[in-house]
């Protein structure tokens, strides 16, 4: 298992913080900095800039939007990244969701599974410089009648076959992540709610007959991103995260599209999200936030003093964890660095 850091979205203030945040995690030998994009930041410009201020780290899109650029322009941003940093890209691709999709994009939220199987073959074709001539359901290259010519692209990427990896949620998409990508970008994941889930990345791996026959996610990157708080007062650290699991179970998507208040379901906290929804709804956030419990951010973070964090580390790596993506919820750079050298010191004294 291998550390990767979250440094989550930019401008929002503590752009800087976040460089020297992705400065250490360079120096202490971390795999990948995942940067992420919703309707602010946007990726590929973060992680240029992070890109030409590092020496070894990977840079990760956390994710790119699938409705954001057309298939064509997100090969093309990936071989201009992958070679401007020497092949340390890693192509995260999600379809975001309905509100952001259509509110923000003027992308129909339709279809989510079809479309992004299209959009990664019609990117893999691209890298791997293919004329790209396609017909599928959702995309059409060139289009008919018309004057379009089928292209290819112009530049040699210095890998055609970069990771891929998928922000996957539901059981069909993780079926898909499995059969088409290389990687699982996965959040709010329990080690020990992670059977079923890992099972669906499984189930597309040998539908697409990769990896082993003994070991099918041979090849293949779960790469969950974990919340990480240090503290000696364990509800303390609980409570730090509690905001943010508040806005995905009550706020991201609508009462009827909300894959985060899902997944919360499927993981046996049906009262509980329908409780947080209903109040984040209601604008009451602060009483949203009270109400997540304690056993969901426990089981989907890495919480509490420093022994207790190394102990319960292991339980990501029996989950079969490839690259566990520390999120560092701190308050200042101070907090946040000290987060980033504790986890590589567990990481080292855990021998994982």
């Amino acid at each position: 298992m291998e550390l990767g850091v979250n440094l989550g979205y930019f401008g929002m203030g503590v752009d800087q913080d976040n460089v020297a945040v992705a400065h250490e995690a360079d120096r202490l030998g971390y795999a990948v900095a995942w940067a992420a994009e919703a309707y602010g930041s946007d990726v590929p410009t973060v992680l240029s800039w992070i890109g030409a201020l590092t020496e070894r780290i990977d840079l990760g899109a956390a994710v790119m939007q699938i409705p954001a650029r057309t298939p064509a322009m997100t090969a093309m941003t990936a071989a201009t990244l992958d070679t401007l940093s020497k092949g340390r890209f890693r192509l995260g691709l999600g379809v975001s969701g309905p509100q952001v999709s259509e509110g923000w994009h003027g992308v129909p939220f339709t279809a989510p599974l079809g479309r992004t199987r299209e959009y990664v073959e019609i990117v893999r074709m691209a890298l791997r410089r293919e004329t790209l001539a396609y017909a599928g359901r959702h995309f059409t290259l060139p289009l008919p009648d018309g004057p379009g010519k089928a292209l290819k692209l112009t530049v040699h990427p210095p890998r055609p076959d970069l990771p891929i990896y998928l922000a996957a949620v539901g059981p069909k998409n993780l079926e898909l992540t499995g059969e088409v990508a290389d990687g699982w970008h996965a959040i709010f994941f329990s080690p020990e709610h992670s059977g079923d889930l890992v099972e669906s990345v499984v189930s597309g791996r040998r539908r697409a007959g990769k990896g082993t026959e003994e070991d099918p996610l041979d090849g293949f990157d779960l790469a969950p991103s974990v919340p990480v708080v240090i503290a000696d007062d364990v509800q303390a650290a609980a409570d730090a995260l509690r905001p943010y699991a508040a806005l995905y179970i009550g706020g991201m998507g609508s009462r009827e599209q909300n894959f985060y208040n899902q997944l919360a379901v499927r993981m046996g906290f049906e009262e509980a999200a329908a409780q947080v929804q209903d109040l984040f709804l209601a604008r009451q956030h602060r009483d949203a936030a009270a109400a997540v419990p304690f056993e969901f951010i426990d089981a989907t973070s890495l919480i509490g003093p420093r022994d207790r964090i190394r102990d319960r580390m292991s339980r990501y790596a029996e989950a079969g964890t490839g690259t566990l993506s520390v999120a560092p919820f701190a308050g200042g750079l101070e907090e946040r660095l000290h987060v980033v050298r504790t986890m590589a010191e567990l990481m080292g004294e855990t021998g994982l």
